[in-house]
């Protein structure tokens, strides 16, 4: 039932149940609009009990109430003013804007902002953001390889990273892609997926580079690394036949490469040790050579004074010489007419070592033949060998 629905109340027609509090008769008026006036006075009357004086009718609208509505706007401020604290962290930096135009940027730690005047974003510039870039792209001879690429980089300016681009690193990523497929485009496929990877990537990362500086995204990279390359699948298992081809002739040169720096060494080591030995040789036949000529010319004018003594001191030289070297078996021929017996066995082992004489007796009958005539051939031996002698000479 409402509050002013006649009958209620035991027939005072709602006035006791008026929320405002109008139990008189205004105006003549039974029902009306609450008087505004008389809202405020006890509103100010709560205040005024509670933040001015206690006990006693205070003012409508002043004393409690204005020091009440005061303290609401310092408290107010307070949380206004606090609210504008915030904290950079410190591998980011702040971009700060006011009232949605770039002001400044601020540096790690805690800074304040009007609340409400001004915003701010942190980026982080120390992250080593990374992304990668794929695809199946066309070489500069007319083949198909599957290229995957990734890119390491970092911010270097805030501001230009948020605002020259509509999204940085989204961007990147599409330089990188163009990039990529320039430089594979003019490259061969067999440099792409062996030996010329390295060329790729430098030449890959510079041109990354140009394009970041001439869209000024506030960018750096960091580093460019090739992770794969590899034809289509439809030709895999010949291109891995091929590779592993080049793999076994690379380690084949790298095999003959070990074994020509180990054989070198020993064949130039023996070579200028026959050359040493030659010229030692040379050297030593040379001086054996003077040696001899020296003795000769000493040994001239002793033969010119004695030729007779001379010729007998060279025979006896000579037959020292030989039968120094030589084994012997002597028999008186005079002494008796009997058959001797020769161990011509034991004779032969004793003449081992002298295998490689010049001179030796061809039979055990030839060396008592030559000893039983020595007596009468002897001096024909040395007229034989005096006349020699005169004729090197």
């Amino acid at each position: 039932m409402a509050w002013n629905e006649p009958g209620n109340n035991n027939g005072n027609n709602g006035r006791d149940n008026d929320p405002w509090g109008n139990k008189n008769n205004r105006g003549g008026r039974d029902q009306g609009p609450p008087d505004l006036d008389e809202v405020f006075n006890k509103l100010s009357q709560k205040l005024g009990g509670k933040f001015g004086k206690k006990g006693g009718n205070g003012p409508s609208i002043g004393g409690g109430g204005a020091i009440g509505l005061g303290l609401i706007v310092v408290v107010a401020i307070a949380v206004w003013v606090f609210s504008g604290f915030y904290t950079i962290g410190e591998a980011e930096r702040g971009v700060v804007l006011r009232l949605g135009k770039y002001d400044r940027i601020v540096d790690p730690g805690l800074n304040w902002r009007p609340r409400f005047i001004d915003e701010y974003e942190a980026v982080n510039v120390q992250a080593i953001r990374s992304l990668r870039a794929s695809g199946t792209m066309l070489t500069k001879d007319e083949n198909v390889v599957t290229v995957e690429m990734g890119v390491q980089y970092r911010v270097a300016d805030p501001y230009k990273y948020l605002f020259r681009v509509t999204s940085a690193d989204d961007s990147l990523r599409q330089a990188t892609d163009s990039a990529l497929r320039a430089v594979i485009g003019d490259s061969l496929m067999d440099s792409t997926l062996t030996s010329g990877r390295q060329l790729i990537r430098q030449t890959t990362q510079e041109t990354l580079n140009s394009i970041i500086d001439k869209y000024d995204m506030g960018l750096i990279v960091v580093d460019v690394n090739f992770q794969s390359a590899r034809p289509p699948e439809e030709v895999k298992d010949s291109f891995d036949d091929a590779i592993a081809a080049r793999e076994d002739e690379e380690r084949f040169i790298r095999e003959a490469e070990a074994y020509k720096n180990e054989i070198l060494p020993k064949a130039t080591g023996r070579a200028e040790r026959l050359k040493k030995e030659a010229q030692g040789y040379t050297e030593r036949t040379v001086n054996e050579a003077l040696g001899q000529v020296a003795q000769f010319e000493k040994l001239l004018p002793e033969y010119q004074d004695a030729p007779e003594v001379t010729r007998n001191r060279l025979y006896l030289d000579t037959m020292e010489e030989v039968y120094t070297n030589t084994s012997k078996v002597l028999i008186d021929s005079e002494s008796s007419g009997n058959l001797l017996y020769l161990p011509i066995d034991k004779l032969s082992g004793q003449d081992g070592d002298s295998s490689k004489r010049k001179t030796k007796s061809s039979s055990a009958y030839d060396s008592i033949e030559l000893e039983s005539q020595r007596t009468d051939t002897q001096t024909e031996t040395q007229t034989r060998s005096t006349n020699s002698r005169q004729g090197r000479y």
